[in-house]
C-alpha cells in the first residue's frame, strides 16, 4: 500500500493541480515522436508555406456562378464540350473556357490585368489579358486550379476547381 503512496506523491510533484505541465510534457513527447517516425516530407512542408504566403488581406474572392458542367445544356453529338464557368466578384465578372488546348477567357468590365494560373505547387502560369480583357493560356490546369487577377486597384482570385 506504500508503494501506491509514493508513486501518488512522486507523479504530484510533476503535475500541477490543472494537469497542464504534464499535458505540455506529453505533447512534446509525442512531436518528437513524429518527427522521428512520420516525419513531414519536405515538399508537403514547402506547399504549406507557399500557401501561407498567397494570403493577402486585400483579396477579394470571385464565386463561381456559372458551370457548364453542373448548369450547362448538352450539346447533341459533342463528345467533349469545352467546360464554360463564370466567377463574380462585386463588379468584376470573369469569363472561362477550359479546353483539352488551353485556357480562353475575358474580364468584365474590359481592361489589362495580369493574370495567375494558381495550381498547388507547380510553378504559376502567367497570362495577360489585354485592353479589351481578353486572355488565353496554352496549357490546361491539370488538377484544381485557381486565378488570381490583378488589375490596376484590385487583386480578385476565384474559388479553387478541378479542370
Amino acid at each position: 500500500m506504500s508503494d501506491l503512496n509514493d508513486d501518488r506523491d512522486e507523479r504530484d510533484e510533476y503535475d500541477d493541480p490543472d494537469g497542464e505541465f504534464y499535458d505540455g510534457l506529453l505533447e512534446e513527447e509525442l512531436r518528437q515522436a513524429a518527427a522521428i517516425l512520420d516525419p513531414v516530407p519536405a515538399d508537403l512542408r514547402r506547399i504549406a508555406v507557399d500557401a501561407f504566403a498567397l494570403r493577402d488581406l486585400d483579396v477579394r474572392v470571385a464565386e463561381l456562378t456559372f458551370d457548364s458542367l453542373v448548369d450547362g445544356i448538352p450539346v447533341r453529338g459533342e463528345t467533349d464540350p469545352p467546360r464554360m464557368l463564370t466567377f463574380q466578384s462585386g463588379g468584376v465578372t470573369v469569363d472561362v473556357e477550359v479546353t483539352a488546348e488551353g485556357l480562353i477567357g475575358q474580364l468584365l468590365p474590359p481592361g489589362p490585368a495580369g493574370i495567375e494560373v494558381l495550381s498547388g505547387p507547380r510553378e504559376h502560369a502567367r497570362l495577360t489579358a489585354d485592353d479589351m480583357g481578353r486572355f488565353t493560356g496554352e496549357a490546361p490546369p491539370a488538377g484544381p486550379f485557381a486565378l488570381r487577377l490583378r488589375t490596376g486597384r484590385e487583386v480578385v482570385v476565384t474559388e479553387w476547381l478541378r479542370a
